[in-house]
């Protein structure tokens, strides 16, 4: 599998770069590798879709916080192939971007061979709740959305069975309008049919003359192992229909990851706390204690401390980009009973004889740096 490049090396600017400075490190790049001027070129159309992914995360605000926190996976669908912005061609990159270019992108925003093109349809974004366990080995959900799907009465054409669409006055069929900026030829969606080329007359009873209806749809969404609170899956295609024969939008899938009772989890490291006697951290026992996989038998040494950390190596979460598996680090709690037995009572006051004959020399140091305190303390005679 491609190693993929640090979206702000790609774009050749640091992490606290503007909005301004991305935007315009991107049109250089663009324009570099624009297909037209590399015909033929399959490495140049490699870079100019790569600037392109990066530009549509890092331009975005909530897509570039995710990148920074989590890196590719936060940003990236594991349903499915292509970079961040799912540009499967170049054709979907003018589609993003080419009215924002203008010309630069060639034929006015992505408009390539004349007559009016397909508008790729509206991503949806909805949200999904995983177990701490369904995480650590990866599953399958059902979920229910609501979206718009092709009109099946009209067939998608928005125009009343029998009829059809007619072409737009303002843009003359041709979905684009251009407008002059002094020097500059900016060419733009046409604002009368929306790139369509064509205007609905007679309406659709059904879709009243909007090409889509709403229905409830259900989808199988795969979650990766290691996913965690705050990852973002996608769904290419499964979001709202495209316009004039355009792809149909994605679906993003934003997951959350139940707190568990006995793991807290900090990214692939998982952490356990696990209480002890008195005695069993003075003399040493052996414990079952939970992991994920079931349970697993530990040794915990004599003279274990209150807080004090195992750690057991690869038992914690996997890595959801394929590096090595996390750790769980069991943390021992020693427990003070409120309540004692008569024979317990007796055994510790006897306990207490003994301590305060056999004092330890962590004790001793701390009884004379009080002995020393009141001393130093004693007004003078």
């Amino acid at each position: 599998m491609a190693t993929i490049r640090c979206y702000y090396e790609v774009l050749s600017v640091t992490k606290t770069a503007s909005d301004d400075e991305i935007k315009k490190s991107y049109r250089k790049l663009a324009g570099k590798h624009h297909p037209d001027r590399n015909p033929g070129d399959e490495a140049a159309i490699a870079l100019f879709k790569e600037a392109a992914e990066a530009f549509d995360v890092l331009s975005n605000l909530e897509k570039r916080a995710r990148y920074d926190r989590f890196g590719h996976a936060g940003v990236q669908g594991a349903a499915g192939g292509g970079g961040a912005g799912g540009f499967g061609d170049v054709g979907d990159i003018f589609e993003a971007f080419g009215d924002m270019f203008g010309d630069m992108l060639g034929g006015g925003g992505g408009r390539r061979g004349g007559g009016s093109r397909g508008r790729r349809g509206s991503s949806l974004q909805t949200s999904l709740t995983v177990e701490l366990l369904d995480a650590a080995v990866g599953c399958t959900r059902e979920i229910e959305i609501d979206k718009n799907i092709s009109c099946v009465t009209c067939k998608g054409t928005g125009a009343k069975p029998g009829t059809r669409p007619t072409k737009c006055d303002y843009c003359n069929g041709k979905g684009q309008v251009v407008q002059s900026q002094g020097f500059f030829r900016v060419q733009t969606t046409c604002p009368a049919c929306r790139g369509q080329g064509d205007v609905v007359r007679d309406k659709c009873v059904d879709c009243r003359g909007t090409r889509v209806v709403s229905r409830s749809s259900k989808l199988e969404v795969k979650v990766p192992a290691g996913i965690d609170n705050g990852m973002q899956l996608c769904l290419r295609g499964e979001g709202e229909p495209g316009e004039g024969g355009g792809p149909a939008g994605d679906l993003y899938v934003d997951v959350r990851v139940k707190p568990h009772p006995l793991f807290e989890r900090n990214g692939k490291h998982l952490t356990c706390e696990v209480p002890i006697t008195f005695a069993q951290a003075a003399l040493g026992t052996e414990l079952d204690i939970p992991i994920l996989t079931g349970k697993h038998h530990i040794a915990v040494p004599a003279g274990t401390q209150p807080g004090e950390i195992l750690r057991l190596r690869g038992q914690g979460m996997p890595d959801v980009q394929g590096g090595p598996r996390g750790d769980l680090h069991v943390q021992f709690e020693v427990e003070v009973p409120k309540k004692l037995s008569k024979k317990q009572e007796e055994l510790l006051r006897q306990l207490a004889e003994l301590d305060d004959k056999q004092v330890s020399a962590h004790r001793k140091s701390f009884l004379e740096s009080v002995t020393e305190f009141f001393g130093a303390s004693k007004p003078e005679e």
